[in-house]
């Protein structure tokens, strides 16, 4: 059992006081977490002994991919930008249709960071890679020397929006499976089949991918995740994130892992309605943050925030929008990569005002399909230019976007997406499902 942080212990006590080589395929059979102690925390003041010392290289990798250089590469860029861009800077949108042109316009027009792309948006194969190719040249055109947010669920099993389009892979909940099974053999075959998904998404345009799910379901009382998670044993689940991670990581694909701090054990659908999680703080630690942490361990470059109502933590506000809530993956955690939110069409949070402009400015970079892009888009930027939100909170959030896509270009190519990849896929998910079952 994970220890109480102090300030999980001091918010606890509020709340009483208030309530009374990757293109080849070939990995090694353990996921090993990411040693890098570098961070995106300011660099020492210049005039000290130690920076004059030991100059920051620039080439140093933080914990969650971009290096230093392309953080700060990043923050000098979105420094420039007018409140048009920046707003755009941290919006993927939605569309409808399957008109690749749509979206296109859509993300130059308004400057997105991107888009994320849903089984009512693809046809088959050629059209999906004709929507992918009009996004990056639209991105192109808007004046950007790197890729946008294309981003997919793609999780294995029944949330899989390119099927019949990219390789089938079993629900997530097989990987657990194998690891309980034999815990060496069960991570390889889970870093493999996240590896291969990867590239199999790169090779139609992809650069994100909406996965692994991270939360720990209580089984049958659990009408959201499900079979999507790995596992109701948290050390179980904590191993097969690590190894999905470091797949992904090594497929050159932005992994996204959900719904922090963890959906596993709501009793209702955030699709549907707001959650309320009354699970105490220690239990949250417990049961929720191991696979999080692991994540994080392993390098994940970004984690999604739940839309849940946790009355431990911020009661009565969804959890993407609480402050308390990144300051836990943040502070607690040590999280240093890009937050997005759920679904912002969810009825979890439907009717609230300006959920966007809430999630902002509790601290999400990403703000993930709202119901009306465009209008969120213009909501956004008259924030910006009247003060409602810091400028400063949106370029720190922008910088981070930009820092990852450009450590996502550099990866993709660096590790080529291999000719065989669908074979390469086909045989992952078989080794997978003969592990787990």
């Amino acid at each position: 059992m994970l220890p109480i942080r102090p300030r999980l212990a001091v918010i606890a006590a509020s709340v009483l006081v208030v309530c009374g080589c990757a293109s080849t395929g070939s990995v090694p059979d353990d996921a090993a977490p990411a040693t890098s102690s570098a961070s995106s925390a300011p660099s020492p003041n210049p005039s000290s002994p130690a920076a004059t010392e030991t100059p920051v290289d620039p080439d140093t990798p933080t914990a969650w991919g971009p290096t230093l250089g392309e953080l700060e590469e990043a923050r000098e860029l979105v420094s420039t930008w007018s409140p048009e861009q920046l707003a755009g800077g941290v919006i993927v949108g939605r569309f409808h249709g399957t008109d690749p042109e749509e979206p296109a316009r859509m993300l130059r027009d308004l400057h997105l960071a991107g888009v994320s792309v849903t089984g009512d948006n693809v046809v088959d194969e050629p059209q999906v890679r004709a929507m992918t190719t009009a996004l990056a040249r639209a991105a192109k055109d808007d004046g950007r020397a790197f890729p946008p947010v294309i981003g997919v669920d793609q999780e294995g099993g029944y949330v899989s929006h390119l099927r019949g389009i990219a390789t089938d892979f079993p629900h997530f909940q097989s990987a657990g499976l194998a690891i309980e099974s034999d815990a060496r053999l069960g991570r390889r075959v889970t870093r493999e089949a996240a590896l291969t998904t990867g590239l199999e998404l790169r090779g139609l345009g992809f650069t994100w991918v909406f996965a692994p799910v991270a939360d720990v379901t209580i089984g049958a009382a659990d009408p959201t995740i499900g079979p999507r998670s790995p596992s109701e044993d948290p050390g179980v689940a904590a191993q097969a994130i690590g190894a999905a991670v470091k797949g992904y990581d090594d497929a050159g694909i932005v992994s996204t892992v959900k719904h922090f701090p963890g959906h596993g054990t709501a009793t209702n659908d955030s699709h549907d309605t707001l959650p309320v999680v009354d699970s105490t703080l220690a239990e949250i630690e417990a049961h929720d943050l191991p696979p999080f942490e692991s994540a994080i361990d392993h390098g994940a470059p970004a984690v999604m925030l739940s839309h849940l109502d946790l009355t431990a933590i911020a009661p009565d506000v969804p959890a993407s929008m609480a402050p308390e809530v990144y300051d836990l993956l943040r502070d607690d955690l040590g999280f240093e990569g890009v937050t997005i939110t759920d679904s912002l069409g969810m009825g979890a949070v439907g009717g609230r005002p300006t959920p966007a402009l809430q999630a902002l400015e509790a601290g999400a970079d990403l703000l993930l399909m709202p119901v009306d892009t465009t209008a969120t888009h213009q909501i956004v930027v008259d924030a910006i230019n009247a003060g409602e939100v810091s400028r400063e909170r949106v370029e720190e959030a922008a910088a981070r976007v930009v820092a990852v896509q450009l450590w996502q270009a550099r990866i993709a190519a660096q590790r080529p997406v291999p000719v065989d990849v669908v074979e390469q896929a086909r045989a992952a998910s078989a080794d997978l499902e003969s592990a787990a079952y």
